[in-house]
């Protein structure tokens, strides 16, 4: 969890917004006024920018098909557990759509609009999973609970897709809506596969040692953009092995890598040794958006870049000296939504913003 707040005990997918925060904090119920200006000087794509979610911990919004409504995860207060959530890209009708139990990440819409896809814990008990043990340091942790579900947009009907105790998650679909791509360990290393839309026919795409994750497919679903992090050196082996024992991982590097949408071809586009992650295509199929602190890798102020496919053309496009991450685009890539700790009342706050793209 597509870092599940990895955050988004946080996900992967959106941990990355809870690093930054550090704590939880309160959700402000109360409705805000907009900034006067959401965007910085230097950020010169993106116009219009609106914040949809005000307080507490909100990440990995995702558009629908035909880009009227986002999905995403949120964690009101210190007490609750990540759930999903829908919302018209105004920001209005907002709607719980997990079921409250165990501890949810990785939302994404199936394109014909009729069921939306998640992970969650939920079939372990209805409680909180326990938190990771950041004592000797922070952790991801890979919730061996956590299995991938579907269900209708108001959340009724639910349908587990996996049975494997292991860790399921980071799910999202092919525009055509036949394939999803997730990342599992259910063969006791993290990687990558695909299963049909009904949870059948699972394939493994990625058998290389460490963490592949984070998998989207581009718009025309050949290829496949993710984030991996391959350990090395003997001592990176050690401790990337023993983490995995208890289901747990060191969030301190990754490249963004792209390969086919069969596994092939694989190509690593960024070497950057920081933390890279939450890739997207943009819809021409030419360039990706990703988040990085790639000029502060041991730090907590995160960007979004652009690159070539072809892992050239770098361009930064955010220069809050927070947290940006979790970018999509629209369909026909006007819009990017994404989660950022900008305009925030508290320290760490991460909502979700939207904005017009401009070229």
């Amino acid at each position: 969890m597509k870092m599940p707040i990895v955050r988004k005990g946080i996900a992967p997918m959106a941990a990355l917004a809870a690093l930054v925060a550090g704590i939880v904090f309160p959700l402000f119920v109360a409705a805000r006024q907009q900034s006067p200006s959401l965007s910085l000087p230097e950020e010169r794509h993106l116009r219009n920018v609106r914040q949809l979610t005000f307080g507490g911990e909100n990440a990995e919004a995702y558009f629908s098909a035909d880009d009227k409504h986002l999905i995403f995860q949120s964690r009101p207060d210190t007490k609750s557990c990540d759930q999903m959530f829908t919302m018209d890209v105004d920001g209005s009708h907002r709607r719980q759509v997990s079921t409250g139990g165990g501890r949810t990440t990785c939302g994404y819409f199936f394109p014909d609009g009729k069921h939306i896809l998640y992970s969650s814990t939920r079939g372990a008990g209805p409680e909180c999973p326990p938190p990771p043990d950041w004592s000797h340091g922070y952790v991801w942790k890979l919730y061996p609970e956590y299995e991938i579900y579907k269900a209708r947009p108001d959340g009724s009907h639910v349908e587990q897709l996996t049975h494997n105790f292991g860790y399921d998650a980071e799910a999202t679909i092919s525009r055509d809506g036949k394939h999803i791509v997730f990342t599992s360990l259910r063969e006791g290393d993290l990687d990558i596969y695909t299963m049909d839309a009904d949870g059948k026919n699972v394939r493994r795409l990625t058998t290389e040692l460490g963490y592949d994750g984070g998998p989207f497919y581009s718009f025309d679903g050949k290829k496949i953009v993710y984030r991996a992090y391959h350990p090395e050196s003997p001592e990176e082996i050690e401790d990337y092995k023993e983490l995995l024992r208890t289901y747990e991982l060191h969030p301190r590097r990754f490249e963004i890598f792209v390969m086919n949408a069969d596994g092939s071809g694989k190509r690593q586009l960024t070497h950057f040794g920081a933390a890279s992650f939450a890739p997207f295509f943009h819809p021409d199929g030419k360039r990706i958006i990703f988040a990085s602190n790639r000029l502060d890798p041991k730090g907590r102020n995160f960007d979004l870049y652009l690159i070539n496919e072809d892992g050239s053309g770098l361009e930064q496009v955010t220069y809050d000296p927070q947290f940006d991450a979790f970018p999509m685009f629209s369909s026909d890539g006007k819009m990017l939504v994404w989660a950022a700790n900008r305009n925030g009342k508290v320290r760490g706050e991460t909502n979700i913003f939207i904005a017009d793209w401009v070229e």
